[in-house]
């Protein structure tokens, strides 16, 4: 073990006699082909990667190591520059490689030197204290090498991380927009965003906060971001086998709207439709939690689509409940709500109300004599139990049917 001459050094380096540097320079400076082919024959993802960029760096990157590493021989003094070895980190990354292969250079290269340091025997005329002392130090500076290497690997993946979210996030804000892309225009903005163009697409909204969580439990292949302060996801081939169920899995305590399922060209149907709904799940008119279908309330988003033309419907087919006194209003809403459920059926829909069914027919008859022939009409009807649900829902319609 390396006995540590003076408390107050901070590097293993300063404890190598002086001396040493001079002694071992040609032993050192020597190891450097040795070194590059070792990592050569030993790394494979290196076997056939020096004449690019990448050699270029590993080349200038052991030759700085080993004469930074003799200039720093019996010097309390930090390491001059990792710039080489941070830079060596980012190629890493940009190369698609892990750290591995570095790693092991590193491990490569210090087992060549140390190994050519042992060879040379008593030439460099070092005391065994020394020598324990040289080893330390040697380990320690390729130590802080590689920590350089790891930071840039880290910073190289960072600045990819928020470039690939950049240009997902220009991929989701254009896809929310109208009219949709051309095709050219989406193969682009999708090859940069790393998205393939799936054959369907539905989009899928919820709140802000609540995106990070759902998409690290949804599949890979979605495309997500923030558009107008909605999170908002586009969700590949949603009804394929097993995907309803992974999504509602994903979206466990989290409220979301899933528009339709259509084709590419076709998704600012899907994106319009889906934020319609989630402004009414907002509202309260579509219940539930976790996933919610758009295309299971589409009579709700038809008379919520146009507001003025469903208090229009409700002012005009309900006319004649504004005249009546608020309970005789709420008796005729009560009694034509179960007639119209039970499809004419006074039987059944004397049952939904607990009453005779002679009762029922007394109030129609009252009813379709208020309604003046539109009840005996099928359009009318229909006109009618529209308006019904509508002014139940509030809003607009509730406003209309219940001035009076």
């Amino acid at each position: 073990m390396c006995e540590v001459t003076d408390a107050s050094r901070r590097h293993p380096w300063a404890d190598v006699p002086e001396e040493a540097r001079d002694r071992l320079r040609p032993v050192v400076l020597d190891a450097g082909d040795e070194i590059i082919a070792t990592v050569r024959a030993e790394v494979a993802e290196y076997a056939l990667s020096m004449d690019g960029e990448f050699g270029r760096r590993i080349r200038l990157g052991v030759s700085v190591a080993l004469d930074q590493f003799l200039d720093l021989l019996g010097t309390d003094e930090a390491l001059p520059d990792t710039r080489v070895y941070f830079e060596l980190g980012r190629v890493e990354h940009r190369h698609g490689r892990t750290m591995d292969a570095l790693q092991s250079a590193y491990r490569i290269g210090s087992r060549v030197l140390w190994r050519r340091i042992a060879a040379s025997g008593d030439d460099h005329g070092l005391e065994p204290d020394a020598i324990f002392c040289l080893a330390e130090a040697l380990f320690a500076y390729i130590e802080q090498l590689a920590a350089a290497s790891v930071s840039g690997y880290a910073y190289e993946q960072s600045l990819a991380a928020g470039s690939r979210q950049a240009r997902q996030h220009a991929l989701v804000e254009r896809l929310c927009r109208a009219p949709g892309p051309e095709a050219p225009e989406l193969e682009t903005l999708a090859r940069d965003a790393g998205w393939p163009v799936p054959r369907s697409v539905a989009a899928l909204v919820m709140a802000e906060e609540s995106l990070g969580t759902a998409c690290r439990r949804m599949p890979p292949d979605i495309a997500a971001s923030v558009v107008d302060r909605v999170g908002v996801v586009f969700v590949p081939d949603p009804d394929g086998p097993g995907r309803t169920d992974a999504l509602a899995d994903a979206l466990r305590g989290t409220s979301a709207v899933l528009g339709p399922t259509v084709a590419p060209e076709q998704v600012p149907r899907t994106v319009t439709r889906a934020r319609a709904a989630w402004s009414l799940h907002l509202d309260g008119q579509l219940p539930g939690e976790g996933l919610v279908r758009s295309e299971d309330h589409l009579l709700t988003l038809l008379l919520h689509a146009d507001v003025t033309l469903t208090a229009d419907l409700v002012a005009q087919r309900l006319e004649p409940l504004r005249r009546m006194t608020a309970a005789a209003r709420d008796r005729a809403v009560t009694t034509l709500t179960a007639w119209l459920d039970a499809h004419g059926d006074v039987a059944e829909a004397a049952t939904r109300l607990h009453v005779h069914p002679q009762t029922v027919r007394y109030r129609l008859a009252r009813l379709k004599e208020a309604f003046a022939g539109v009840l005996d009409d099928p359009v009318g009807r229909l006109e009618v139990a529209l308006a019904l649900r509508a002014g139940s829902a509030g809003g607009a319609g509730g406003s209309a049917l219940a001035e009076g």
